[in-house]
This record gives structure tokens, sequence and C-alpha cells, in this order.
């Protein structure tokens, strides 16, 4: 079956250069990548990703100090045997 499809001149020049390193047609391509969305189970597609399981667990733990690695007054006597910090 013929059919028209829109795509961004940018996506249509990139998947062009695709199907042409790869010695194939363009047609091809688009085909190849149709099959591979249908055959991938749903439940896959939509996997959550790490960011987004951890999203509400950020912040949990808080120093209270907005960056401890680089704010001089916390590095203070660090590495060093300083017995007025005891």
């Amino acid at each position: 079956m013929k059919t028209t499809v829109e795509v961004p001149d940018e996506l249509y020049r990139r998947a062009k250069a695709e199907a042409a390193l790869r010695g194939r047609k363009l047609r091809d391509l688009i085909e190849e990548g149709l099959r591979l969305v249908l055959e991938t189970p749903h439940r896959a597609r939509n996997r959550p990703s790490l960011a987004g399981l951890t999203k509400r667990a950020r912040g949990m733990v808080d120093s209270g100090v907005s960056d401890l690695g680089s704010n001089p007054r916390h590095l203070k006597g660090f590495g060093r045997n300083d017995r007025s910090h005891r």
C-alpha cells in the first residue's frame, strides 16, 4: 500500500542518509522501524526510567548544607589531625 507521511526535514535527511549507509532504500528503513515499534511489547515501551522511579525519593536525606563538597567553611581542617575539631 502507498501512503504519504509528513516528517520534519531533519528527520528525513537523517533517515535518507542512514538508508544510504546501509545500502537500502528509505522505504525499507521506514518499514523496519514500523515493524520494530509494532513488535515491541507495549509494557516494554512504557517502562519507567530509573530517574522516574526515584523521583519521589530525591531529597529524602538532607544535610541542611547546600553543598558540603565545595563550601570552604565545612572543609576547614579536612585531612589534618586537628585536635580542635574533636
